[in-house]
């Protein structure tokens, strides 16, 4: 059992029920080249890469909207903000915990990691087992840029618009923050592109996946074995 929307509820039922994996995304601007849900679409495949051939483990449907407030000078983008998302995860993670012995959450919007991080607090300070995967390339850029346009020309070709793919503001992520927190994206980039996609390959981004399945797959086994030590 991977994808939990597929199962019936008996289904659910007579399985051993390990590990619940969330993936979380937004909806929000990624430049003039990539769809809006970009980043639901890379949290979900990054969790049923980890979660595929494991018994007891399922993935839920995306939380589709997340913590996006820096991105609200372009149009498209819906956000709930940190503190209806933190609250939203923590009645989740509550009512998954009836049936499951431990949830994992696969984010891959950067905004999400304030409620993400509060969220977590809360559930393990009552005793449930949870954990995060934040589905970040160490060596990528920011947003928009070559990582995550290769890694979606990797997952769906179709949907990126390559011929309309440009550069935005290239400068580190460490120099931006600031200004990015104080004013949002589109102080610093017109675009909203923090990066340069046009050298964006699928092959670069079937190894960029590789690598965000295999961090989340370890992600999954540590909680599995906090799990199993305390059964």
């Amino acid at each position: 059992m991977t994808n939990l929307p597929d199962a019936t509820w008996t289904e659910v039922d007579r399985a051993q029920r390990r590990a619940l994996l969330v993936p979380l995304g937004s909806l929000e601007q990624h430049g003039p080249h990539l769809p809006l849900d970009t980043d639901t679409r890379i949290a979900v495949a990054v969790a049923g890469g980890a979660a595929a051939g494991r018994e007891g483990v399922a993935v839920a449907p995306p939380v589709t909207f997340g913590s996006s407030g820096e991105h609200a000078g372009f149009a498209g983008t819906l956000s709930i903000g940190a503190n209806a998302l933190t609250e939203l995860l923590i009645e989740l993670g509550r009512d998954a915990a009836r049936d499951w012995e431990s949830l994992l959450l696969v984010n891959a919007h950067g905004g999400n990691l304030d409620a993400v991080s509060r969220a977590l607090a809360r559930l393990n300070d009552e005793g449930r087992r949870c954990d995060a995967f934040h589905a970040g390339v160490a060596s990528g850029d920011a947003h928009a840029g070559r990582t995550e346009t290769a890694v979606m020309l990797q997952l769906d070709p179709g949907a990126v618009r390559l011929g309309l793919a440009e550069p935005g503001e290239t400068r580190a992520i460490g120099e931006l923050m600031d200004r990015l927190r104080q004013d949002g994206v589109l102080s610093v980039s017109a675009n909203g592109v923090l990066g340069d996609p046009r050298a964006a390959t699928a092959e670069e981004g079937r190894l960029l996946l590789g690598e965000l399945v295999q961090g989340c797959s370890g992600a999954l086994d540590a909680l599995l074995d906090r799990v199993a030590a305390h059964a």
